[in-house]
């Protein structure tokens, strides 16, 4: 249902806390592109002993899931607590403020209530760091005696790389190049300090921020970390490298789209296929597809380093014990996962999350829970957390409980949509026409000729391109997936999909067509909607 959100809420509903007799501060940490490839998540291969010892330590979901699996809607709906069909954000190239001038946002909300709110990193998409209104403070302009990272790249050919192709792109396609037509390559190893890469120079940066937190005593803080990394391009010192060996690594072990499943629901890998030394068409080769993903590792057994520090320093300040303490990923990714590289699907691998949670007093320690929850829930989680009042507007449910019994009857179902990743994987938008005329032409019209094979009538490039959204529900043991006409909410569903986790789940095949009745019962559950579930 859509809501109008153009107010802020006063409003409350009266939040109870049993956690913490004084304020805790909030320490938030944000990582890009994260699916759950950690130890912690059962990964045989990957080398995260931080975010281990946390989830060791404190609660952690199983089955977490994003409202949107892409980079801007997804933070905006955490960031206010409200959904993608109450922000009206579906896609990357239109700002928060632009749709929902006045929304309270999660930070927001904290400050009014106290607190001093700073951030380092990606919190919000670019475009809605929200200056002034969401923080209330800047961390230091500088580390002393660490030098900014100048560029993308630690080697300096992989910068020039990356300006020559933009050179050249931009004389070729104009300014359709400056939408992610130009790039350098996909990854790097460098023998490097971390605080030669973004990541590990804004922890230092947040650490800074943390003393001066610290030193002042005043109040209580919010302070958000967010890492670009494992988000393309995967760069990383060598060392992160070098905890892996190449011939070890698993690869994905399901590569087919679904059986009989809808042709809207995967992408031609675009995001990826921008980098320089990426193929432009036809299949990523085994041993790149290797190389990738030890990139892709590497990255985040870096990302996991930084957080170690981060903790660190809480515990150096002596604030540990008075601050709760959240992880959480905007998203998940597809490394070879049904054939394709990238965000931007309703399917499992994009829309499940990790997410683990530390707070002072917290009961269930160490221990992991199968409740279905959402990023979305994280917004009112933190006001009860602080004995905040929730705004009326958050559309989230609180998972304190289970913070104390984590085996708890939860939710029914979880809510996630994506508009046709098939034809608007680039930023949730459709491809301009001038972006149609490079090299994305031809596998755009790849992808076209498959949905128009399937779909047959249906076809209409304006709906297919412009309306058409995919809709998804994740019970305990299904994943419903409704193709509808965005406009028409209550018409008939295009396409439906249904996977069977019990038995499937990678989600490999596509059972709608025999298990009518079923999709009928779930379809209805669907169409109430998040409210009937909370």
């Amino acid at each position: 249902m859509l809501r109008s959100l153009l107010l802020i809420c006063f409003a409350v509903i009266p939040a109870c806390n049993s956690f913490a007799a004084e304020r805790p501060n909030i320490l938030f940490i944000a990582v890009d592109d994260l699916r759950p490839e950690l130890g912690c998540y059962g990964s045989p291969i990957a080398k995260t002993p931080h975010l281990d010892a946390l989830a060791s330590d404190g609660l952690l979901f199983n089955r977490a899931y994003c409202q949107q699996a892409i980079c801007r809607p997804s933070r905006a709906s955490l960031m206010t607590g409200a959904r993608p069909d109450s922000t009206g954000l579906y896609h990357n190239y239109v700002s928060l403020r632009e749709l929902q001038p006045n929304i309270l946002t999660l930070p927001e909300h904290f400050i009014a209530n106290g607190y001093d709110a700073a951030y380092c990193g990606k919190i919000f998409h670019q475009g809605d760091t929200d200056e002034g209104r969401s923080w209330n403070r800047n961390p230091p302009k500088s580390v002393p005696g660490v030098q900014r990272p100048r560029g993308p790249y630690a080697l300096p050919e992989n910068n020039k790389m990356k300006a020559d192709n933009m050179k050249i792109m931009l004389a070729k396609y104009g300014e359709a190049a400056r939408r992610g037509l130009a790039a350098g390559p996909a990854y790097e190893k460098a023998d490097v300090p971390d605080t030669a890469y973004v990541d590990g120079y804004n922890t230092r940066l947040a650490i800074e921020t943390l003393k001066e937190m610290t030193q002042e005593e005043s109040k209580p803080f919010f302070l958000a970390m967010g890492y670009k990394l494992p988000h393309l391009n995967w760069c990383a010192p060598s060392k992160y490298w070098d905890m892996y060996q190449a011939e070890e690594i698993p690869m994905a072990s399901e590569t087919d789209a679904p059986e009989n499943g809808a042709t809207m629901g995967l992408h031609a890998s675009f995001e990826l296929r921008t980098r320089a030394g990426i193929p432009k068409t036809g299949p990523i080769s085994p041993e790149l597809a290797r190389t990738l993903k030890h990139a892709y590792l590497a990255s985040v057994s870096y990302v996991d380093a930084q957080i170690g520090l981060l903790v660190s320093a809480l515990e150096e300040a002596g604030i540990r014990d008075n601050t709760v303490i959240v992880v959480w990923g905007d998203h998940g990714w597809h490394l070879g996962d049904m054939g394709v590289w990238g965000k931007a699907t309703n399917y499992e691998i994009a829309t499940r999350v990790p997410l683990m949670i530390w707070a002072p007093k917290m009961k269930a320690r160490g221990v992991t829970t199968d409740a279905l929850v959402e990023l979305v829930d994280i917004y009112p989680t933190l006001c009860e957390l602080a004995d905040l009042p929730i705004p009326e507007h958050a559309e989230g449910k609180s998972f304190v409980p289970l913070m104390s019994d984590p085996n708890q009857s939860w939710k029914e179902a979880a809510f996630s949509q994506y508009p046709n990743p098939a034809l608007r994987e680039w930023a949730a938008n459709p491809l301009s026409r001038g972006m149609r005329e490079t090299w994305f032409g031809p596998l755009i019209q790849e992808v076209e000729s498959r949905i128009i094979q399937q779909q047959g009538d249906r076809w209409d490039r304006e709906l297919f391109e412009e309306h058409l959204m995919g809709y998804t529900m994740r019970t305990d043991r299904y994943r419903l997936v409704v193709w509808i006409d965005h406009r028409k909410p209550n018409a008939e569903p295009i396409d439906i999909e249904l996977f069977d986790h019990e038995v499937d789940p990678s989600e490999t095949v596509n059972i709608a067509a025999d298990r009518p009745e079923l999709v009928a019962k779930l379809l209805k559950q669907w169409r109430a909607g998040w409210e009937a579930v909370q």
